[in-house]
């Protein structure tokens, strides 16, 4: 799919103040190197305060930093989802693996977001799913659901279940995980959340469902919300996802180039999602089938 391009904008930091704006955009974003962001500007594609760039300007600290990618082919990704609940204030879908929930990653319209808003115009993701993880994502549909169930959503008034496949055999039937979550260096990224004894708190419960011959299928509540906390959590207990390219044993990506977070190959699913309707009170109950990958039969 070509998209329509899109405008990246910036406000100048104080911090960087006086650093050339070529190196300021190579730093900014990492992806491009310093020669390709120089090619970009060569072309147009970026602005500062309104001001076609060159790239040698120094920039100031407030200024606005503009830069106007050009329409791309987005790669493709799966174009449906399955409806598990709907009323005036909400919506939840069952998202497929391969589908981001939002724009990022070289994905803007093949994302969640923008199908279900083609039915739902109004509607915003309370919360999102990895590229590659599948099941539950929950919808606002007015603004009055959306603050209540994000003041609610981190707490034990939603209840969060998902099936991961987990590589090793579990020597304990149930895992309380507390391994703090943080940034730490990535060789492709700059940073990446990752296991780091000085990161945010973090909780995770991981119980077994089915031991297989080099595998172990947990069910795992969610009690705290940091990005990629399931594949980090298990991972740091000795079970990384089966073809999670990014997490290894100690929760820290992979030694030998790790993968990008949005890269698939593990199985993940948001399975069960409980909580107290935010307008009506209605206890809503919502289960969202597993996919092959991950069903019993599997081991």
């Amino acid at each position: 799919m070509l998209n329509r391009g899109y405008a990246y904008t910036t406000i100048i930091s104080s911090k960087y103040h006086g650093q050339a704006l070529l190196l300021h955009l190579a730093s900014l974003y990492p992806h491009s190197t310093q020669e390709a962001w120089q090619q970009k500007l060569n072309n147009g594609e970026v602005t500062l305060n309104g001001v076609t760039a060159a790239g040698s300007e120094s920039v100031t600290a407030g200024q606005t930093l503009v830069w106007n990618r050009p329409p791309w082919i987005e790669p493709d990704a799966p174009q449906h989802f399955e409806v598990l609940f709907d009323d005036p204030h909400l919506l939840a879908v069952n998202k497929p693996s391969g589908l981001p929930t939002l724009p990022g990653g070289g994905f803007m319209e093949n994302t969640l977001l923008r199908l279900v808003q083609r039915q739902a115009p109004k509607a915003n993701p309370v919360h999102r799913l990895g590229r590659a993880t599948s099941g539950i994502v929950l919808f606002a549909k007015t603004p009055q659901a959306a603050s209540t169930l994000f003041a609610n959503w981190n707490t034990d008034r939603i209840q969060k279940i998902y099936r991961a496949l987990a590589q090793n055999i579990a020597e304990h039937d149930a895992y309380e995980i507390l391994t703090p979550i943080g940034l730490v260096p990535h060789p492709r990224l700059g940073q990446v959340w990752a296991a780091k004894p000085s990161g945010k708190p973090s909780k995770s419960l991981a119980r077994v469902i089915l031991r297989g011959e080099s595998t172990t299928t947990f069910e795992v509540s969610l009690h705290s919300g940091r990005p990629h906390q399931i594949r980090i959590h298990l991972a740091s207990v000795g079970h990384p996802l089966v073809g999670d390219p990014l997490y290894g044993v100690t929760g820290q990506p992979l030694e030998n180039l790790p993968g990008l977070p949005g890269d698939g190959g593990y199985f993940l699913h948001a399975q069960f999602l409980r909580f107290q309707h935010p307008i009506t009170g209605e206890q809503i109950n919502l289960e969202a089938a597993l996919p092959t990958g991950l069903c019993p039969t599997h081991e």
